[in-house]
């Protein structure tokens, strides 16, 4: 509520409230009542209502009789009398006529206000009273402890100290009766007042403790609400809301208040619809119900095995059970659906140029869910390459093993045969048989196997230098070292001698 109504204008007392909603001049309290009588003249001999109602912490508000006729203002702190001596502070809730139609409303005559109002509250008393409320924290954790000590099955959820700091009410909760005769006893020796135990509900202990509900706002029983009606999980039926606890039930763990509030409004609403509905029987088979629109009047039903919904209106569902209870059958509903119109999209017209993306609620998650998904291919990426090279890595093992001579290849540099003529480089088609000889790389030769060619015989192939071992050991290929030196020492013979073979048919002289 805004500052503007804060005063009812006129008097000491300021208008606004300048204390940022935790004022006490009537706008901006708890439990607020709106005097709609203070804007208007009343009669010259009028005289004003003796009682006036007085608020106190939480949702306390007790009626005082103003014997004095003390000019009071909505929202100011008061002197009272106590409940048992002494005297407490509270603020002036509502004053004037509006306080006889409380009293009537709560059916309060006016011979049970006894008790009476001594003054507007002074420097001292407002001292006294903000003492008293300080110690309120302290007391609680401390009764707390000394019921745990005893195991009682018992919550301590709030302390009221009087203003005189006199006497002090505790206010608890539990499931059942609780024995705390000694608990009274070791706190009244502890903090030396008069104590009073108060069992509440789990209601009015989210009202006097207060919090924000699943809407956003305020709690209701903190704010405005004092009657507690009991809440069944039938409004929740009625209003076609899913009975789960989670979401029905409020910070005292019970069902919401709220649930109460539109619940009139459905009750008129399904006047005009049908309440036990069973399976409509139709020339196209029988219609199984699914869901009821309750202010629209429309009910869907759909046929076994076909997964499409058909919208019916309430009074047609209403004479096909009439149909179907006379023995006749209905016409397929497919002909008589309701043609449903399809929202339309408005697309957002913004005033200024929307460059961070600022008007939408989920962009801090759309950019996480971005970045995930973008560490997400960089780990699949890396863990492919990691893969790949994992495959062309060569084995440790691979490096020392002797090359086998049959992959071995005899070079194919410029060679001469037996006349001294060189050949030339690359293959022939006269040569070797018209085959093409093999282009690998060949290690560099680091000894010459075997006696060195003489005369005009061509070199042999070279291989690498072979690794000396043990008698007994096995090459990487599985074959000991004699056995390699006498196959390649086979295999350059019969090099040799292909050559020489291809060399003689080439050179042979022409018949004369």
């Amino acid at each position: 509520m805004g500052c503007g109504s804060c005063s009812t204008g006129g008097g000491c007392t300021p208008n606004g409230c300048k204390s940022n909603g935790s004022c006490g001049t009537g706008g901006c309290q708890t439990m607020e009542v709106h005097d709609w009588l203070s804007n208007l003249d009343m009669p010259a001999n009028y005289k004003p209502f003796q009682v006036t109602e007085i608020k106190f912490k939480g949702s306390r508000k007790e009626f005082f009789l103003n014997n004095d006729n003390i000019y009071l203002e909505i929202g100011e702190l008061v002197a009272v009398e106590g409940p048992t001596g002494g005297f407490d502070v509270g603020h002036v809730s509502l004053t004037g006529e509006l306080v006889r139609i409380q009293m009537k409303r709560r059916k309060t005559a006016m011979d049970q206000v006894t008790k009476k109002i001594y003054r507007k509250a002074t420097e001292a008393d407002v001292e006294k009273w903000n003492a008293a409320k300080g110690m309120e924290w302290e007391t609680m954790h401390k009764a707390r402890k000394l019921a745990l000590d005893l195991r009682l099955q018992m919550k301590i959820s709030d302390v009221d100290y009087q203003a005189d700091k006199t006497k002090a009410t505790f206010f608890y909760t539990a499931d059942g009766r609780v024995d705390f005769r000694e608990l009274i006893k070791k706190m009244a020796e502890s903090f030396r007042i008069r104590i009073e135990m108060r069992q509440i509900g789990m209601r009015q202990e989210a009202g006097r403790l207060g919090g924000i509900g699943s809407c956003g706002r305020e709690l209701c029983c903190s704010t405005w609400l004092t009657n507690f009606k009991t809440v069944s999980t039938a409004a929740a039926r009625y209003q076609n809301l899913s009975l789960n606890t989670l979401k029905l039930a409020g910070q005292c763990g019970k069902l919401k208040c709220c649930l109460n509030y539109e619940l009139d409004t459905y009750l008129d609403a399904l006047k005009d619809i049908p309440d036990r509905i069973e399976n409509l029987d139709t020339e196209a088979g029988y219609a199984r119900h699914q869901k009821t629109d309750i202010f629209k009047k429309i009910m869907w039903f759909s046929y076994q095995g076909d997964e499409n919904w058909i919208p019916v209106k309430a009074a047609r569902v209403k004479e096909i059970m009439a149909m179907n209870k006379a023995g006749n059958k209905a016409p397929n509903l497919k002909e008589e659906a309701v043609q449903i119109a399809t929202p339309v999209v408005v697309e957002k017209s913004f005033d200024y140029e929307n460059v961070v993306g600022q008007d939408s609620l989920t962009r801090l998650d759309e950019r996480s869910r971005g970045k995930n998904n973008q560490n997400k291919n960089n780990n699949q990426k890396n863990n492919r390459n990691s893969n790949q090279n994992r495959r062309e890595r060569v084995p440790v093992g691979e490096k020392n093993a002797v090359p086998s001579n049959k992959q071995q290849q005899p070079q194919q540099g410029g060679q001469k045969n037996q006349q001294g003529e060189k050949q030339p480089n690359g293959p022939k088609s006269q040569q070797n048989g018209g085959q093409k000889p093999q282009q690998q790389a060949v290690p560099k030769p680091q000894h010459v196997n075997g006696p060195k060619p003489q005369g005009n015989k061509p070199k042999p192939p070279q291989g690498p230098k072979p690794i000396a071992k043990a008698e007994g050991d096995v090459a990487a290929d599985g074959v000991k070292p004699e056995q390699s030196k006498n196959k390649s020492r086979n295999n350059r013979r019969k090099n040799n001698n292909r050559r020489n073979n291809n060399n003689g048919s080439e050179n042979k002289p022409a018949a004369e």
